[in-house]
């Protein structure tokens, strides 16, 4: 096959690219740096790689046009401020919207999406949430403009899956609580852990199933979830565990705030049917292999969808 993988240099799109290029496609991903690295991807005779944004509806025809892509996996995403509703609306609608139109008008068979659990709103109506569950985005900039770009993709006509995400967490990830964790850590600072809890899947498990949906299994709107969640505190044990902190630091517990929930869980029994039972990693494994990644490379800042004040300290 040949495949576009956007944001190919960030955490989802160059584990997808890996594991296409292992089974012999032609690649060709495109990353702007914004939290991208460059070293995320070893050069490779299948790959190519472009640094520039999907912003430029110039370059995006140009690179579907020429290369004729089987299917694009469009993972790139505008994040790091949950204020900077410029690059956000830049990135994942200008440039999801560019590419989008571009599948459409060059006949690319199959676009991967991936969408944030936050497009259900910060306070959900349902637990676990079903694909029923109406899109309420209106919680934060990110979650916005990350559906309005599902709704274009839904409108083009284009063959698509989408994947609804739970916190996808391991090596090369830069948002949420597994790298603050470890940089203050790391620090020697104190960190905090409320009562909420999550659904940390492993990214390399999501990109296995990535892969699938490339290949054409599935349609439309898939939840990519364990089905279970953890407690943000055993996620906070396994990072002093994995980084082997000396006398094990307690962390703070703090009650919830104003726009926190104590669990956000997707119901995954539409992804089981379809694209078959998944074996997921342990926590403990998903974080010593994120750690393991952080010792290597570090943690290229710290980044939350939502504002957090203990980023004020």
């Amino acid at each position: 096959m040949k495949v576009l993988v956007t944001g190919g240099l960030g955490q989802i799109g160059s584990h997808v690219a890996e594991m296409l290029l292992d089974r012999g496609d032609d690649v060709i991903v495109i990353d702007n740096l914004a939290t991208g690295r460059r070293e995320h991807l070893v050069d490779h005779p299948r790959l190519k790689v472009v640094i520039d944004t999907i912003a430029d509806k110039a370059l995006v025809d140009n690179l579907v046009g020429e290369f004729r892509p089987d299917a694009i996996v469009h993972t790139a995403a505008s994040y790091k401020d949950p204020d900077d509703w410029y690059n956000d609306t830049l990135t994942n609608c200008v440039g999801g919207a560019n590419i989008v139109d571009a599948a459409k008008r060059y006949g690319v068979k199959r676009v991967v999406y991936f969408q944030t659990a936050l497009c259900y709103g910060l306070k959900p109506q349902q637990q676990p949430i079903r694909l029923d569950h109406p899109r309420k985005p209106e919680g934060s900039s990110y979650a916005i403009s990350k559906t309005t770009n599902e709704l274009y993709l839904e409108l083009s006509g284009v063959d698509f899956v989408t994947f609804r995400l739970a916190n996808v967490i391991g090596p090369r990830n830069v948002a949420g609580p597994l790298p603050i964790f470890y940089q203050r850590l790391k620090d020697g600072k104190a960190c905090f852990v409320t009562e909420a809890r999550r659904d940390f899947v492993f990214v390399k498990d999501l990109a296995r199933v990535v892969v699938k949906a490339c290949d054409g299994v599935g349609h439309g709107a898939y939840h990519f979830s364990s089905g279970k969640d953890v407690a943000i505190q055993e996620l906070y044990d396994a990072v002093v565990e994995a980084m082997n902190v000396p006398g094990r630091p307690a962390a703070e517990v703090k009650a919830l705030g104003p726009d926190d929930v104590f669990s956000i869980l997707l119901d995954p029994s539409r992804t089981f049917e379809d694209f078959g039972e998944i074996e997921f990693t342990p926590i403990e494994q998903t974080v010593a292999a994120g750690i393991a990644y952080y010792q290597e490379h570090g943690t290229l800042g710290e980044y939350t969808h939502l504002r957090m004040e203990e980023k004020k300290s």
